[in-house]
């Protein structure tokens, strides 16, 4: 593993790696690396001749002051875990070389903050987009900057964030860019709770209680079964919501679960759907945004 700070170092690494045909793996992050994103630079490592991992917090993707503050950075522990990771699969491995690009936010944005905006139409119309203004457009540009930087062949993403996986794939359908967008299964903890850099910010209690986000949601999967479309939903939103009524002595200090939202849609539209059949030719996702301990968890289920 090689640590790089500049662009232009990334660019010229990549530039010999194209003169050679070698196939390029470009994993994003925002660092605070845990189990989740290592195994999307593992696939990476052993897909492609050359690897390039960027841990860099992208503050224009932030509409909450305070979230980007709050947001872990451990660089030094980051880069420790992928030099690890790349020692371990080191015989599995396709790769050759491994650049970890930690750049600060004047080398990924020289001129100050960018003036492009991106729109993706009906995708980023529901669930995070209207809560979250301005979040994927701005995900979009430093994802355009990465891949404008490190020409990949392949570029990995988590499917806990599904929602901006369909973002992306819409980006590279504007750009017109022919890289393979990999989408890669969420990695949970032994009690299911998606693996996610805010987990750490969540106290002893609220980690506890956390994993119910998941259960709840695998039983809904069970229900989807006999129940419809708006029954499941209600009944996960109320789930949730009662859990601290319910379990009084494992939610101290009026700890509860605050859903922000819980939508059925269309596994590639993204729209709601009102039937089960109107999920029959894509298949249908579920997906939830829940406060707990002033921490905004996500996570996913497929129907």
């Amino acid at each position: 593993m090689k640590q790089i700070l500049k662009a232009a170092d990334i660019e010229s690494a990549v530039k010999e790696a194209k003169n050679q045909h070698l196939e390029i793996g470009l994993v994003p992050t925002m660092g605070a690396l845990h189990e989740g994103h290592l195994s999307l630079i593992e696939r990476a490592l052993k897909e492609n001749d050359l690897v390039v991992v960027s841990l860099f917090v992208n503050p224009i993707q932030f509409n909450n002051k305070e979230d980007l503050e709050k947001y872990p950075r451990t660089i030094e522990k980051d880069l420790e875990l992928v030099k690890s990771l790349e020692l371990r699969v080191k015989s599995d491995s396709k790769a050759k070389e491994l650049l970890a690009f930690t750049p600060t936010v004047e080398e990924m944005y020289p001129q100050g903050e960018p003036k492009e905006v991106y729109h993706f139409g009906p995708v980023e119309e529901v669930m995070e987009g209207p809560r979250r203004p301005g979040h994927f457009s701005g995900v979009a540009v430093v994802v355009r900057r990465l891949f404008d930087l490190a020409q990949p062949t392949r570029a990995y993403f988590g499917e806990k964030d599904y929602q901006q996986i369909a973002v992306i794939r819409n980006l590279l359908e504007q750009i017109k860019y022919p890289i393979e967008l990999v989408p890669c299964p969420i990695v949970r903890a032994d009690d299911g709770l998606a693996l996610s850099s805010r987990n750490m910010r969540l106290s002893p209690a609220a980690r506890a209680i956390a994993p119910t986000i998941n259960a709840t949601l695998e039983q809904a999967s069970e229900m989807a079964e006999y129940e419809e479309v708006d029954d499941v939903k209600e009944w996960v939103l109320d789930t949730l919501s009662s859990f601290h009524k319910v379990n009084p002595s494992l939610c101290p200090n009026g700890l509860k679960f605050e859903p922000e939202y819980f939508e059925i849609v269309d596994a590639i539209t993204l729209q709601p759907i009102a039937s089960w059949a109107d999920a029959e030719k894509n298949g249908a996702v579920g997906c939830i945004t829940v406060w707990l301990d002033g921490v905004r968890l996500i996570d996913i289920v497929k129907f």
